[in-house]
């Protein structure tokens, strides 16, 4: 793809970080989308260098003035995890590799973060899609990611909005794994609702606590059988 540039937004006033959430909001239903006054928020933060263990990228890919790829994450010091948000790539782009690049930029980007605080080599790469989603299916196939096997739910992200029924992923950076403890589930759930989606009481979220309850008295959490992929989508994630 000629003129094609792959970059990080860092600042509020990048007029990059409009464009890209423009286009994500004509590939994600809104229950989906995280408001681009929290991205603008999050910015403010990295500015003011009051960041430590958690951390958030948006890298957009622009060709001829136009935004054409983007993808988001968070980069979780405390378990040493990247939580992939939204990758998703234009209609008139997709099968050309944009996505998975965009992927890998924001993951290099969380192995950065872990060395920066410490923590070395990066430990996995979580994210949520849904379930009949044929990335997912390549990434259980290809990359040894483990569809966990429990009813997970995204949080609602606007007022009028319902909690998503997605699949939550873990993809081991290093090696390969058949099943996470439920401990480590548990946690994942709350970092990603309380720190990722900034949910101020997760615990006192009747969703929240569902879920929770359908983990009970299990030790590990495995693969899920999956549908068949069929959901056409210009999201990789």
């Amino acid at each position: 793809m000629s003129g094609l540039r792959i970059r990080e937004i860092r600042r509020t006033d990048d007029p990059g970080l409009a464009r890209a959430h423009r286009m994500l909001a004509r590939v994600f239903p809104s229950a989906e989308l995280m408001p681009v006054r929290e991205w603008r928020y999050v910015l403010t933060e990295r500015m003011a260098g009051v960041w430590s263990d958690l951390s958030w990228h948006l890298v957009v890919a622009e060709q001829n003035g136009r935004t054409v790829g983007a993808a988001s994450g968070n980069y979780l010091g405390s378990l040493n995890v990247g939580i992939v948000g939204y990758v998703a790539v234009r209609p008139g782009r997709r099968s050309r590799g944009l996505g998975p690049r965009l992927r890998q930029r924001l993951r290099e980007h969380f192995v950065t973060d872990a060395r920066a605080i410490g923590r070395g080599r990066l430990e996995a790469l979580v994210g949520e899609v849904h379930a009949d989603n044929p990335w997912l299916h390549h990434l259980v196939r290809r990359d040894g990611a483990i569809a966990l096997d429990f009813p997970y739910r995204q949080p609602a992200l606007g007022r009028q909005e319902d909690p998503v029924p997605l699949v939550l992923y873990y993809q081991p950076v290093r090696g390969r794994r058949r099943a996470l403890p439920a401990t480590l589930v548990r946690r994942l759930l709350y970092a990603l609702w309380r720190r990722a989606y900034r949910i101020p009481r997760p615990l006192s979220d009747p969703v929240f606590r569902r879920m929770l309850v359908s983990l009970r008295g299990r030790r590990h959490i495995g693969q899920r059988v999956l549908p068949p992929p069929v959901r056409p989508t210009a999201a990789v994630e």
